[in-house]
């Protein structure tokens, strides 16, 4: 094979390559993946509910096998650290770290929040496609007569899709935890390291204040 043909073949196959990763989408749709993640979480925690009582370590095993894979945790650290993500107030370790804190104690906030599941049904809201990257997909979680919405935003990562940000009963709990993390590091005075290490978002908080 001639160098001609071989540099030909290789532009060639260089490119769809390069096509594919471009124009790569995730394959569900919004509705569909939020209803797997859905799905996959309450059937564990129907399946195991007689163990998880006084257990909290088992629910939050079953929360991040179930729910943790599919959290976009960087686009999340991002909305909650605000304008302490940029390079004016944090570096790539310390948001690094952050990012590791903060989806350490997400999964004992749903932790908590899932133990006290007893048999919730759900229906998921009619959704509308758009060509937004950041589509919102809506539950309604009934739970002894309340009816509880809980919208998803989704992060569209190529392959697929990760939810980035969650809004429960109105409540925007990127932008509340936002808030308590500013409040953190003032506490801290404005020790960066010390707020990081010593910030623990609380969902219950955030939604009470509805």
């Amino acid at each position: 094979m001639n160098t001609f043909v071989k540099q030909t073949l290789t532009v060639s196959v260089l490119s769809t390559m390069i096509a594919s990763t471009a124009f790569a989408a995730p394959t569900e749709t919004p509705p569909a993946f939020i209803k797997k993640v859905a799905d996959g979480l309450i059937s564990r925690l129907k399946a195991d509910q007689a163990k998880l009582q006084n257990n909290p370590a088992a629910v939050r095993a079953i929360v991040r096998q179930n729910l943790d894979p599919y959290i976009d945790s960087q686009s999340f650290t991002r909305i909650v650290m605000g304008t302490y993500a940029t390079n004016q107030y944090s570096n790539a370790a310390q948001r690094a770290q952050f990012e590791k804190n903060f989806r350490e104690t997400l999964i004992e906030n749903y932790g908590s929040a899932f133990s006290k599941f007893s048999n919730q049904t759900y229906t998921i809201r009619p959704y509308k496609a758009s060509n937004t990257k950041n589509p919102v997909v809506t539950i309604d979680f009934i739970n002894k007569g309340e009816k509880i919405p809980v919208s998803f935003q989704l992060a569209d990562k190529g392959d697929q899709w990760k939810i980035r940000n969650i809004n429960v009963s109105g409540i925007d709990l990127g932008l509340q935890f936002r808030n308590q993390f500013a409040a953190t590091v003032k506490r801290n005075g404005g020790d960066i390291n010390k707020a990081i290490a010593n910030f623990k978002p609380d969902a219950e908080a955030a939604v009470e204040k509805k």
